[in-house]
């Protein structure tokens, strides 16, 4: 039997996974410059796939590829921090007063509420990371719900740059992650009382915060 190619899509995958979760856990620094060879050794991969990998980072954002020197790890700006997050304000607040002006989903609360609790449990084991992407997949959830595709493909490419900032956030101290799944809890709230006003009040709020705090770092 013949050997897999080192230029399937699941090596590309793995290759990216890799960098990305670098990327996002810190290990991986601001401006530090990764080489095709040093992925490949790490992932076990030809340097093809991590070509390939680095090409999909570069185009959401995380990456700057140099021909014949690698790849180099962009920092997110203050000023990206607080238009990403004045956009995902405008963007959220839509969506709840949409899905709060239709009739009852009984199964969005159910919904929130199940990815608050994995919140929690990710938060509890200590996985930084994964907490930050329970984070995300709680906002998207009534950003989806909304079901407008253009916000939601909007909101989906800002992914990585959002959970790279939570983490790093979490990670020097600028929010406490029980603050946020309080603030998300009371979110929840609000969407399960029906309270529009409120629940665009507290999701402003949270942002503004996290803005705040992504600034100070």
């Amino acid at each position: 039997m013949a050997a897999p190619s080192t230029t399937s899509p699941s090596a590309s995958r793995r290759a990216y996974e890799h960098v990305r979760r670098g990327l996002l856990d810190g290990t991986l620094a601001d401006g530090e410059l990764l080489s095709e060879g040093a992925v490949a050794t790490a992932v076990g991969v030809s340097r093809t796939p991590v070509r390939e990998a680095f090409l999909q980072l570069e185009a959401e954002g995380l990456l700057a590829l140099y021909p014949k020197r690698g790849a180099l790890v962009l920092p997110v700006t203050a000023r990206e921090a607080r238009e990403m997050f004045a956009a995902r304000a405008l963007v959220e607040a839509d969506a709840l007063r949409t899905i709060l002006a239709r009739p009852e989903d009984p199964a969005l609360v159910p919904g929130l509420r199940a990815i608050l609790d994995d919140q929690r449990r990710l938060h509890g084991a200590g996985d930084l990371v994964a907490s930050a992407e329970a984070d995300r997949r709680l906002h998207r959830a009534w950003v989806a719900a909304a079901d407008n595709a253009v916000l939601l493909r909007f909101f989906d490419g800002l992914r990585d740059r959002q959970e790279r900032m939570t983490v790093a956030m979490m990670r020097r101290g600028g929010v406490r992650p029980e603050r946020l799944i309080e603030e998300h809890a009371a979110i929840v709230d609000a969407v399960e009382l029906r309270d529009a006003d409120l629940a665009v009040r507290l999701v402003g709020e949270h942002l503004a915060a996290a803005r705040v705090a992504a600034a100070d770092d």
